[in-house]
């Protein structure tokens, strides 16, 4: 690797170390500091995240009492309350659907987890998961400058995310792009977005950002913001914050291949488009397949790319019918004076070194730090 991009990777590799640091440091010292978690103050019920209702012992009694036996049955990650973890990304609710848990099961559950009082110790245990630490992030003079995004809660697929990373940083040494990689959700601050052109959020899963990190995202996408997120970005089973999912991305996941996992499908490109420009009018390739519970052309989105749903077979586990019809799978939008754009490709690693897919993130990615090109804001 030339030394210009080992800098940049070296300086990524360092935000990286800064970001789990900073993350520790607000774990062992959250009864000095009053983080504003966006769930710090709600109470329990069916739809809390399962991770907040396990670490009160109280909580876990109630789905053991409404559901015996079902914790056992879960893997570690399904349960863990150490982050990342499916528990972060799964309601009470959601859980007990997948468990086959009867109508009055959940009922019950609900009943007895509203009963339940939010201590301070609970407050201080769902905040734990968030970070407040401004990573030191600097960015080369005269290039395009981007932020890649690396903090989970939810599901950690560590195999995609480095894939997607080295992809990133190839794309970086070919277009003389500054590109600085963390975990710290600190980083989600005005003073650094501000010297910011796009955000990539490499495959997050799970709630990340606190309120005023919400707060601060939300108003840099729209005052001309660049973002880019790519597959298990969008990919939750239960969302906590309704704008980054409805807005932001667009759509709401709902389901993935699943009989098999894997398949081959060809993909279809929108050739109007003009981050579609220069791209194969159409090519197959073999991933995990998503599907959303509506199009999101419905609220204004740019479809960049869409699946042939007779080249592969659209079900998901347990026989989960996942066809949409019309199938986005990449697609495009302008949130006030900011660029948008989320592509599901991506969860095997070996899609990152697909000609095709490097392309479509390459021109996204070009097309969201591009204000002065993009017809957002015009």
């Amino acid at each position: 690797m030339p030394h210009q991009a080992s800098r940049r990777f070296l300086a990524g590799a360092r935000n990286i170390i800064l970001g789990a640091i900073g993350a520790l440091a607000v774990t062992s010292n959250a009864h000095a500091q009053r983080i504003d978690c966006p769930l710090r103050d709600a109470g329990y019920s069916a739809d809390s995240p399962v991770m907040d209702v396990l670490l009160k012992p109280e909580g876990r009694a109630v789905i053991e009492r409404a559901r015996p036996g079902l914790l056992g049955l879960l893997p570690e990650r399904f349960i863990s309350t150490e982050s990342p973890s499916f528990s972060a990304i799964l309601s009470v609710r959601t859980l007990f659907a997948m468990g086959g848990a009867p109508a009055e099961a959940v009922a019950q559950a609900d009943t007895e987890l509203q009963a339940l009082r939010t201590t301070a110790a609970d407050r201080v245990a769902r905040c734990a998961r968030y970070d407040v630490t401004r990573p030191d992030i600097s960015f080369a003079e005269g290039q395009p400058r981007v932020l890649v995004f690396e903090k989970m809660t939810g599901y950690r697929d560590g195999p995609s995310v480095e894939a997607a990373r080295a992809a990133l940083i190839d794309m970086a040494e070919r277009n003389n792009w500054s590109l600085v990689v963390t975990e710290a959700g600190g980083a989600i601050h005005p003073s650094i977005l501000r010297n910011v052109d796009v955000i990539v959020w490499n495959n997050i899963s799970g709630d990340v950002l606190t309120l005023r990190q919400r707060r601060a995202l939300q108003r840099w996408v729209e005052n001309g913001g660049g973002f880019v997120a790519m597959h298990g970005s969008g990919g939750d089973p239960t969302y906590f914050w309704d704008w980054y999912v409805d807005t932001l991305i667009g759509a709401r996941f709902i389901g993935h291949t699943m009989d098999p996992q894997y398949q081959d499908a060809r993909i279809i490109v929108n050739e109007s488009a003009e981050i579609a420009r220069d791209l194969a009018p159409d090519w197959s390739m073999n991933d995990e397949w998503y599907s959303f519970a509506t199009n999101p052309a419905d609220s204004g989105a740019q479809v960049i790319a869409s699946l042939d749903e007779e080249s592969y077979s659209p079900v998901g586990r347990g026989g989960q019918e996942l066809r949409m019809g019309e199938h986005p799978i990449a697609w495009s939008r302008c949130i006030g004076d900011g660029r948008s754009f989320y592509s599901a490709i991506g969860h095997r690693p070996e899609t990152y070194s697909d000609a095709n897919h490097v392309q479509l993130l390459e021109q996204a990615i070009a097309w969201a730090a591009n204000a002065d090109e993009s017809a957002c804001g015009q």
